[in-house]
């Protein structure tokens, strides 16, 4: 799609938009299943309503089935969020590709550059590593993100933070039975259950996904369960526990295409990913409490725990050839570990020099520990399976964080926001393969960094918020940056440094009626020491720090109730991301004043939905992304896409029951689209397509 096309889509975009307030009436449209209840913020840690929030913050009500979508993937519930780019590879062997205004667009599996967290337990390793396959949507109620400045008070690699919150029990007990199946052989079981007993409010949920998949050698299976229990202890005490599970037992990885292989079929597998048999296999256990307790009337106790273990096999596609030299780790990847942290907080709420004043002083600490082992992918002539050991060596990563926030409202209508957190993060490396030709590889390093931020909000009146916000931000190299030296030397990347960032926000909210919101933003983030992307091969990728980068840009939100139970969301971002002077590693050509590979200059998407839990429903949604660069020097693009997503149902009571049926079409209009990139991929092979026209029927039963 050219600069044009997608051009003119956003402004058709924003015509209907502001077409339908036009015409939106004060009626009651009845019970809205999209509809939020007031929340706090949690991504703030403070008692501050969202609208009243001097930073870019949107939440989204997460129902599986609603829309006919079936709840796999967080993408699902992120449509129409400005600033968040969430792309399903179609590869779960590599997990969704999620960035918040260019942070974490370069990353070639997993997510970085975001911080993510579950009914408020870290989903990020403390090296800045994380994972959405473990996030439960049958059970979720919301989520929320936070973009800008303040997304630095979560400490290393917060580019942006995303926050999954699961639904809590009613008195009357629900249970929740649904089924949905679909083009490739997709299927999706899920059951969840939720409902007050004595002091006991719970939410248990488990699923069963699995694919043929859209291309070759793409087929996947993914078992996930999710409990979350709250019980009042009472004198105002409370206590949650949080725990799930997920096994993977198989996905297959079906690489990324070279140009003319996604040209001449995107639905293929290049030859090595059979030939190798490439595939992950993925086993994660996780247990989170949090402990609540009010102090009196102004104060209040926060300590939360959690621990886990994960589990990962994946077979590369690295040919023998390259695996003679000494230093090579193998092409089989074998990760065991446990990890696990605690956070403890104090709030007070008061006033200050007579104004009220909410205050927030805390620290955290997060530890990780794993066993790497690689071994090479052949025996004989026998290829995709574990050879001979080649790399064998203990990591450890833990951080220790201090923060402290407050929000002041110092006269009527200005407000201050502000906060800073400490954080230190150590890697170590103990080597246990070593030999004549291999030496000891052990080693550590230590980063530090302290990160600022403030914001101040004018109200002009009840309908206008008006902030400005500034702060610091860092993010060190994850363990899997640090896992191979881009000089092809033996040991861990330790002489990559942290990115330091420094973010600027302006921005409007403009909410005329309850049922309406409007948010622009205005960005800027300067990055030096960007870590990119040094070369990617056969699933083992390496790094290198680039000199500086900005992304800039405006993004926009509006939701609103109109006319005759209609209902849209829009969300449009507009971002330039580029590097600002020359790097190291770009060969020949030189990556100044290149575009950043992996963040499109223009994306949006709209939703537009008509009807309620009963009855008739059904919506249009359009999702749109500008052309991408596939690496530092811009040498190819992935084109532009705009695509097409409608969506019916029909829910019927049937005495305490109610049965939901929908059908979903994406991609109605069959267009050929690259649905994201590997970035600097060695091979050429950068493109991963997304599916063509497909189809999924969804059956749910509430009893």
């Amino acid at each position: 799609m050219s600069r044009m096309d997608l051009g003119a889509v956003i402004a058709a975009m924003l015509w209907l938009a502001w077409s339908g307030t036009a015409m939106a009436a004060d009626t009651d449209i009845g019970t809205v299943p999209t509809e939020l209840p007031p929340v706090r913020v949690e991504a703030i840690r403070l008692d501050i309503a969202p609208f009243d929030l001097p930073a870019s913050f949107s939440a989204a009500g997460v129902a599986p089935g609603a829309s006919g979508k079936p709840g796999v993937n967080l993408s699902e519930a992120l449509l129409g969020m400005p600033g968040v780019l969430a792309r399903d590879r179609q590869n779960y062997a590599q997990d969704e590709q999620l960035s918040i205004r260019g942070f974490g667009a370069r990353a070639t599996f997993g997510v970085r550059g975001v911080r993510l967290y579950a009914d408020g337990i870290p989903a990020t390793m403390p090296d800045g590593q994380g994972q959405l396959s473990h996030f439960s949507l049958d059970a979720a109620d919301r989520v929320e993100v936070l973009r800008g400045p303040f997304s630095a008070l979560y400490g290393n690699s917060s580019g942006g933070v995303v926050q999954l919150w699961s639904a809590d029990g009613e008195a009357t007990p629900v249970t929740t039975l649904g089924l949905s199946v679909g083009s490739d052989a997709s299927v999706k079981l899920g059951i969840d259950t939720r409902g007050i007993a004595g002091p006991m409010n719970y939410n248990l949920a488990l699923s069963r996904f699995q694919t043929g998949g859209y291309r070759e050698h793409s087929r996947a299976q993914r078992d996930a369960g999710n409990a979350k229990l709250r019980f009042d202890l009472g004198a105002r005490r409370q206590l949650t526990l949080v725990a799930n599970t997920l096994l993977q037992p198989h996905a297959q990885d079906p690489l990324g295409l070279t140009r003319a292989q996604y040209q001449a079929d995107p639905r293929q597998a290049p030859a090595v990913a059979t030939v190798y048999d490439t595939r992950k296999r993925v086993r994660q256990q996780q247990l989170g409490a949090t402990y609540q307790q009010l102090l009196g009337d102004r104060d209040e106790l926060r300590v939360m725990t959690y621990a886990g273990e994960r589990a990962v096999d994946q077979v590369l596609s690295i040919p023998p050839a390259a695996q003679r030299s000494p230093l090579s780790a193998g092409g089989v990847v074998d990760l065991t570990g446990g990890y696990g942290g605690a956070d403890a907080r104090w709030t007070h709420r008061g006033a200050w020099w007579g104004r009220p004043l909410e205050f927030v002083a805390g620290a955290s600490y997060d530890v990780q520990d794993q066993r790497r082992r690689g071994y090479e992918n052949f025996v004989g002539d026998v290829l995709g399976v574990s050879g001979r050991l080649r790399r064998d060596e203990d990591d450890r990563v833990r951080d220790v964080d201090q923060y402290a926030q407050l929000y002041w409202r110092f006269v009527t209508r200005w407000a201050l926001l502000a906060g800073v957190r400490h954080s230190t993060v150590q890697f170590r490396t103990v080597d246990r393969y070593i030999s004549a030709d291999n030496p000891d590889d052990s080693g550590r390093v230590r980063y530090t960094a302290t990160t600022p931020v403030a914001g101040l909000q004018y109200r002009p009146d009840e309908h206008w918020r008006i902030y400005a916000s500034v702060g610091e931000g860092f993010e060190t190299p994850t363990f899997a940056e640090l896992g191979y030296r881009a000089d092809g030397r033996g040991g861990l990347a330790f002489n990559l440094r942290p990115a330091r960032s420094r973010n600027r926000e302006l921005g409007a909210k403009w909410q005329p009626r309850e049922a309406m919101e409007l948010d622009l933003a205005l960005f800027r983030a300067d990055t030096r020491n960007e870590l990119a992307v040094a070369g990617s091969s056969g699933g083992r990728s390496t790094y290198r720090n680039i000199g500086r980068s900005r992304r800039q840009g405006i993004e926009a939100s509006l939701r609103d109730e109109l006319a005759n139970g209609w209902r849209l969301q829009l969300g449009i971002t507009h971002l330039q991301a580029d590097f600002r002077d020359g790097a190291d590693g770009c060969g020949a050509l030189s990556c100044s004043s290149s575009r950043i590979p992996g963040v499109p200059r223009n994306y949006g998407a709209l939703r537009l939905e008509h009807g309620d839990a009963l009855g008739w429903h059904g919506g249009v949604e359009l999702d749109g992304a500008g052309a991408v660069a596939v690496d530092d020097r811009n040498s190819a693009f992935a084109p532009g896409y705009l695509r097409t997503g409608v969506d019916a149902g029909y829910g019927v009571q049937m005495g305490d029951a109610r049965l939901h049926l929908s059908l979903r079409i994406d991609n109605l209009f069959n267009r050929r689209i690259v649905g994201s990139v590997i970035v600097n991929d060695s091979n050429g092979r950068y493109y991963e397509p997304a599916p063509g026209r497909c189809w999924m029927l969804g059956v749910r039963l509430e009893l």
